[in-house]
């Protein structure tokens, strides 16, 4: 290897080490913002809705990243989500039951986890067709594939 390639591979990496570094920083910053500000909104959402206390940090986080970290937005947008949820699935989980129009379409399935433990779910867009259920009853299988997803992606 000449002397100027080897020069070159020395700057790159001390370049890709410098943004890497960079973006530790920077996360750890945005991580500490967060969890400041996830008690924040944790305490309006639970004055205006006591049921929210089962609501975890990592669901309060995602509603501060979607708004910007901003709490009053985020707070705002939690409330109307589980205010959606109650009156959207009542019993608390949608069965299979409810939805068998599209489940007989076999459209979706659960394939194991990727090698980071994260869920793989196959979903076959032509097998979907319009069913007798109509859009409430896809509305509701959706969310029925949703929910079944992140639980098997549920870790203690």
């Amino acid at each position: 290897m000449s002397m100027n390639c080897q020069k070159i591979m020395e700057s790159n990496e001390t370049t890709e080490d410098k943004e890497t570094r960079s973006d530790q920083q920077h996360t750890m910053k945005n991580n500490w913002m967060e969890q400041t500000k996830i008690p924040q909104v944790r305490a309006i959402v639970e004055r205006q809705d006591p049921s929210s206390k089962e609501v975890d940090d990592l669901t309060i986080r995602r509603f501060l990243r979607a708004r910007g970290l901003d709490i009053g937005k985020a707070s705002s947008m939690l409330l109307r989500y589980l205010k959606w949820r109650r009156e959207f699935v009542p019993n608390g989980s949608i069965s299979l039951l409810e939805t068998p129009n599209e489940v007989a379409q076999n459209k979706m399935f659960l394939q194991g986890s990727d090698k980071k433990g994260r869920p793989i779910t196959v979903i076959l867009g032509a097998r979907h067709f319009q069913s007798k259920g109509g859009l409430e009853e896809f509305k509701r299988f959706v969310v029925y594939g949703f929910d079944k997803i992140c639980s098997s992606h549920w870790r203690p």
